[in-house]
Parts: structure tokens; C-alpha cells; sequence
């Protein structure tokens, strides 16, 4: 079969632009058929797109389709794991088709969840960081920075049901601080433009914070460093505030020797979606939601494949709020 998908035109060394992407025809065939209905997207792929990626993955190379996650229903299939019509979940990436072997595809529940691009979400890497890496619970005062994009969205109401006793999350707007508090169950929120983090922090949280949840990096761990009390533990995710200079730029080495001068720990990690890891957020998950504890935020963008790279280049200029996905028409 004949179908659409999405290859890198060349790897980016700036900033990416449309131009990095090319439409193409190509033909898939397997064992099993999947027409894909929702791509998922995070910041997270560009770093993948680059030359000089830093992550301990093949980059994707010129030609190469790219993409990760994405759902889809079963067209065909030759094995007598999967039917037609069953929702599953795939690594197969930008592409209208896809097509593999029965086990590369993970059968979903349609029942699980309100909306199936709840599946797509970056839930794993938010639970993972905050319920075990920074290993929140009762009393603890939490900072969330870049909160209201997929994972800090998601880390910090994590929090709040794991006993947190105050979540302050920093966004990009006001309208996105207000966001965190209002629907999102942030106990406070603050717009990064309007001040040092320092003081705002010191403003919001004078007792100071015993966990930073960070995706963010530069001037915000700056200023979480300033705030954090003896023994506070950071949980570092990214660096989206340098994400588009060179690899040594982007994931600028944290001041490792004034956190040791409070006894911070810092704890960087990386969370590769698992079964385990996958199975321990979608049972926190589905209970939250069962008891009204928690809000999926989420932006569903409407369109066909072509519509997916500016999208991807929408979400890295914070454009939307909360896990991003593309519904394809």
C-alpha cells in the first residue's frame, strides 16, 4: 500500500523551519495494517532531528521518516493477536499508514480513557520524574518550571495527588499562569517574563521549595537554587530555555557546586516510556480521573499530515498548553 508520511529534508543545526520536511509518498507493508488516526508530538523530538544529538539514541537522518508516538485502528491483519477494527498504539511516527509484525503494536482499551489521545500524552515521563525520581509525598513544597506545556502540566497535579503540600508552577503568559491555577489545581502561578524567578519565588514560597521539577533550565534553576532549602531534590528533565543553541549550550552543565553548598540533590533522568513505566502512570491515571482528582490537558490540532510539521514547530514556539497531538482528517 501507497501512503503519506513525513522525512527529515535535511538535520537541523538552528532553527528548524518547514523546510526540513518533505511530504512523501512511500509504500508499507506487514503483517498488520494500521490507518493512524492521532500523532503525538513533544519538544523533545527535535533534539532528535539534530546532527549533533545528544541523546543516547540514533538521531533520525535525511530521508528517514520521523516521529514517534501515534494511535490508530487496524485496517488488516494476518495474526491472530490483532482484528480489524482494535485501537492500538505504535512507534511508527508521522505517516497516514503504517504497517509491522502484530508485536511491534500495542492493543489499546477504547474504554480506558474519555478521549484516546489521552494515550498519547507524556504522563510516563511526568510520573516517572516526580513519584521516583524527586519521590514527592506528603508536605513537600514543589516548583514545576515550563508547567503548562506536556509534562509540567501533568508533573504538577501528579504532585498534588501524591500529598504535596504546595505546587508552584512558572509559564510563559499570564494567561497561562492563570490556567495552572484555575483548572490545573496549582496552588500558584507565575508568568517567567515578569521578574527573577528568585524573587517571585520568594514572594509565593518564603519557607522555600523541597522539590524543583525542571524542564526548563538557565535563569529558572537559577533561581529554584536560590529558594531550595537544605536537602531539596531536583529532578532535572530538560532545558527547553536553551533548546536551540549548540549541544553544549543546550544542556548547560548545572551549578553543581552551589547546589552542593545547600545540600540540593540533583537528579537528572530520562524516562523511556517502559511497559513498567507505561503501566504505572495509566494506573495512577485512570484512578485519578475516576475520583476527579485530575485534568488531561490537552491541544488537539485538527488536519492532515501535512499539517503535522508546523504544528511540531507551533508546540516548540509555545504555542499551545498541555500534550499535543494531531488528529488526522
Amino acid at each position: 500500500m501507497i501512503t503519506r508520511e513525513i522525512q527529515l529534508t535535511a538535520q537541523i543545526t538552528g532553527t528548524p523551519t518547514p523546510d526540513h520536511f518533505t511530504v512523501v509518498k512511500a509504500g508499507v507493508d506487514g503483517e498488520v495494517l494500521v490507518r493512524t488516526d492521532q500523532i503525538g508530538l513533544a519538544a523533545t523530538y527535535l533534539e532528535l532531528m539534530r546532527a549533533d544529538c545528544t541523546i543516547p539514541v540514533p538521531a533520525w537522518q535525511p530521508g528517514q521518516r520521523v516521529g514517534v508516538a501515534a494511535i490508530g485502528t487496524v485496517v488488516r491483519s494476518d495474526s491472530p493477536e490483532l482484528e480489524a477494527g482494535d485501537l492500538v498504539q505504535s512507534m511508527t511516527g508521522w505517516s497516514e499508514y503504517s504497517a509491522g509484525p502484530a508485536d511491534s503494536y500495542l492493543k489499546l482499551d477504547r474504554a480506558l480513557f474519555a478521549d484516546p489521545g489521552y494515550h498519547l500524552g507524556q504522563g510516563p515521563t511526568a510520573y516517572y520524574g516526580m513519584a521516583e525520581v524527586a519521590a514527592v509525598g506528603e508536605g513537600d513544597v514543589v516548583f514545576v518550571s515550563g508547567a503548562a506545556g506536556g509534562v509540567g502540566s501533568l508533573a504538577g497535579q501528579i504532585a498534588k495527588c501524591l500529598g504535596a503540600a504546595r505546587v508552584i508552577g512558572s509559564a510563559g503568559s499570564p494567561a497561562k499562569a492563570d490556567y495552572l491555577v484555575n483548572e490545573l489545581g496549582y496552588d500558584a502561578a507565575f508568568d517567567y517574563h515578569d521578574g527573577p524567578t528568585a524573587e517571585r519565588l520568594e514572594e509565593l514560597v518564603p519557607e522555600g521549595i523541597s522539590v524543583f521539577f525542571d524542564v526548563v533550565g538557565g535563569e529558572q534553576y537559577q533561581g529554584a537554587l536560590h529558594a531550595a532549602r537544605p536537602g531539596a531534590r531536583f529532578a532535572l528533565c530538560g532545558s527547553l530555555s536553551s533548546q536551540l543553541g549548540g549541544a553544549a549550550q543546550r544542556f548547560p552543565q548545572p551549578d553543581r557546586a552551589a547546589a552542593e553548598a545547600k545540600g540540593v540533590e540533583l537528579l537528572p533522568f530520562s524516562c523511556y516510556h517502559t511497559p513498567d513505566q507505561i503501566v504505572a502512570w495509566r494506573e495512577h491515571f485512570s484512578s485519578w480521573l475516576d475520583e476527579g482528582r485530575f485534568v488531561y490537558p490537552q491541544t488537539v490540532v485538527e488536519g492532515g499530515i501535512e499539517d503535522v510539521p508546523q504544528a511540531f514547530l507551533s508546540l516548540l514556539q509555545g504555542s499551545y498548553q498541555g500534550n499535543v497531538s494531531v488528529r488526522l482528517s
